[in-house]
């Protein structure tokens, strides 16, 4: 059975499950080697890439959707998620399903409801579904040379240009460094995402001034320099500071 019979197959099986022309799709971003990733899929049919995405189940607040839809389609769980766009532009997704007949349920203009998402990619292992030939953390930079399919660029331009600005009100770095790390590391995943170098002492003053830290007793070993202290977050003033805001930033 080829891709477009399978899909055929399971399609007419799930149609009365999932609400009619509304979707999620959620850019999940990572950080390794000084540099941003996001996770793609690679589909079996047409061989392009996508964002981990699905629809939602009748019975199903969209939130929990993007939840499993993660978890079913990347292995990814356990991570946080936020909403930070909806994206309905006729024919978003009519163009994908070109090869079927226009009666398809998927072929109907579809809206979906993007979301972020920060993971450290070495937290688990990832999955391919059945319908799917790869599962893969892609840096930012490989992005110009991969072949994005519907407006999944434009969702992921956007999830980074959201991420930005929350920085200004929102810690970020729980879910994308080490449980230890230093300062540096930490100002590094900074510059990383902002795009832009921050003044050292700057930095240090107002991230130790947020609370959101924890020094250790530890330092990291094995520089030719001096060995920098490690900080881990405090993991309760941490999660109420993205409920509520950092007030000292």
């Amino acid at each position: 059975m080829d891709s477009q019979q399978k899909f055929l197959r399971v399609s007419e099986e799930a149609k009365d499950m999932f609400l009619p022309h509304l979707s999620t799709d959620s850019v999940v971003f990572g950080f390794d080697q000084s540099e941003l990733k996001v996770l793609l899929i690679q589909m079996t049919y047409l061989k392009q890439w996508l964002l981990p995405g699905g629809y939602v189940k009748k019975d199903e607040d969209i939130d929990d959707a993007a939840k499993r839809v993660l978890k079913e389609r990347a292995g990814v769980s356990d991570v946080y998620l936020e909403e930070f766009g909806v994206f309905g532009k006729n024919k978003r997704s009519e163009v994908y399903f070109k090869d079927f007949e226009d009666s398809l349920w998927h072929k109907q203009r579809f809206v979906t409801v993007g979301y972020y998402a920060l993971y450290n990619p070495d937290n688990g292992k990832l999955i391919v579904d059945e319908f799917s030939d790869k599962c893969e953390w892609v840096y930012l930079s490989q992005l110009p040379e991969i072949e994005l399919a519907m407006d999944h660029r434009e969702i992921i331009e956007k999830a980074l240009l959201t991420l930005r600005e929350r920085l200004t009100y929102k810690p970020i770095g729980y879910n994308l460094l080490p449980e230890k790390f230093t300062l540096s590391e930490l100002q590094k995943l900074y510059e990383t995402i902002l795009g832009t170098k921050l003044n050292r002492g700057n930095f240090y003053r107002r991230i130790k001034n947020l609370g959101i830290l924890k020094k250790l007793d530890e330092q990291r070993r094995g520089g030719a320099h001096k060995s920098p202290d490690l900080y881990s977050f405090d993991e309760e003033v941490y999660k109420k500071a993205l409920e509520n805001g950092l007030s000292n930033w």
